[in-house]
């Protein structure tokens, strides 16, 4: 029976700056600075340790259009690694490291194949004598708008047929709309695997055939969560095996506490509570930035000196941490019982501010200033509806917070 195996990333993203944090101890910050290599590198170990025909990276090898030197160099040395143990390397360029980017170009090792703008066609070959075609192309500019899934056309002569492709499902309103294309057209074309890029959530939209976005290798900041990796990918006559492959070095994490049902009385209470949710997200090896938030909190003392203090206790004894579970941040919602309908009751006010919440619907519009900034908008992201909704929410909490002190 003829079979190959592969495996899939995407969205490396080496050398991300890591946005959201700052003020952090060296030794922390170094960890993160470091956070996507050592996930790039678990992922060679992988496929070296389990001998794959070829490894696939489907596009935003680097995180910048500038490609630092020091991300490429990292980035051949690993190269160099694959090409020691006679792995083949098939990968394109996304929408952040596009070929049009300024940068020195260093040359890579022979066994690394990368597709230019126009669509084509490679074809490897195994020993056993089982052929592959691997259809692709690289972005020329940053902005690939076009479909270009029509490009892709099926070349009679090989056994497997894989597609790469780093572009957006249609529908999928969390990423930029880039080489757009929907799942049907992809299953039209009749290949056996389709290597998916630019989506940072693991996802899988088919399984047979297998359309695939083994999302980002590396979360960089709050809003990806969990652990994040790879695919290693076993084609044997009809059948395709996927087995997903933990790569991150540094985990997001969430944790909420609702303090309504605690029995913390004191501060000192609510900092060993605390202390056990660090031990919760703890990972052997691994580093973990937590998110808190404390619901329903109602300590006499001020909501923000709560948080300042207890945040420096927490990230205090986590500074020399091998495994650190750094607290990022803490978030306090007081216990205030209110609602709307009694509000209004109270005074017309309440009345027209709702009305006026209910209505509002420009978040991006109110937002256009940041993501026009020449600074600031190189490291925001487009708020989805969901997100939108959220912060008015949260916008709404605030202000009756407020009126109520």
């Amino acid at each position: 029976m003829k079979k190959i195996t592969f495996i899939h990333a995407a969205d490396l993203h080496l050398d991300s700056p890591m946005s959201g944090l700052k003020h952090l101890p060296e030794a922390i910050f170094d960890r993160l600075q470091e956070s996507t290599f050592r996930a790039f590198r678990k992922i060679t170990d992988e496929a070296i340790n389990r001998q794959v025909d070829f490894l696939i990276i489907s596009g935003d090898i680097f995180d910048g259009e500038d490609r630092s030197i020091r991300a490429q160099t990292r980035f051949r040395k690993e190269m160099d690694r694959l090409f020691k143990h006679d792995i083949q390397v098939y990968l394109i360029h996304g929408n952040h490291d596009h070929l049009g980017g300024s940068w020195v170009e260093l040359n890579m090792p022979a066994n690394v194949h990368i597709f230019r703008d126009n669509v084509e066609v490679l074809t490897y070959n195994t020993s056993e004598g089982t052929s592959v075609h691997l259809y692709g192309f690289s972005y020329v500019k940053k902005h690939v708008l076009e479909r270009r899934i029509n490009d892709y056309v099926k070349k009679t002569g090989a056994d497997f047929h894989i597609g790469i492709l780093h572009g957006n499902h249609e529908g999928n309103s969390d990423h930029g709309n880039y080489a757009p294309f929907h799942l049907r057209e992809l299953i039209e074309k009749e290949f056996d695997y389709w290597a998916l890029g630019h989506i940072h959530k693991r996802t899988v939209l088919s399984e047979m055939p297998a359309v695939v976005y083994p999302g980002n290798i590396q979360g960089r900041h709050k809003k990806e969560t969990g652990m994040k990796g790879c695919y290693f990918v076993s084609l044997a006559g009809t059948e395709t095996k996927l087995e997903f492959i933990p790569a991150s070095d540094v985990i997001w994490e969430k944790a909420e506490l609702d303090m309504a049902r605690s029995e913390a009385a004191t501060f000192g209470d609510l900092c060993k509570l605390c202390s056990m949710v660090l031990e919760d997200h703890r990972h052997e090896g691994l580093a973990t930035i937590l998110q808190i938030t404390l619901k329903n909190v109602s300590f006499e003392t001020q909501t923000n000196v709560l948080a300042e203090e207890l945040l420096e206790v927490l990230q205090e004894q986590e500074r020399d941490e091998e495994s650190f579970v750094w607290t990022a941040s803490i978030q306090i919602e007081e216990r205030i019982d209110w609602d709307r309908d009694r509000l209004k009751s109270e005074a017309d006010f309440y009345s027209e501010l709702f009305n006026i919440i209910d209505k509002y619907d420009d978040a991006e519009g109110t937002l256009s200033s940041l993501y026009s900034h020449p600074a600031a908008r190189k490291y925001l992201e487009r708020l989805t509806k969901s997100e939108q909704s959220a912060l008015i929410k949260e916008s709404e909490q605030l202000l009756i917070r407020l009126l109520y002190q």
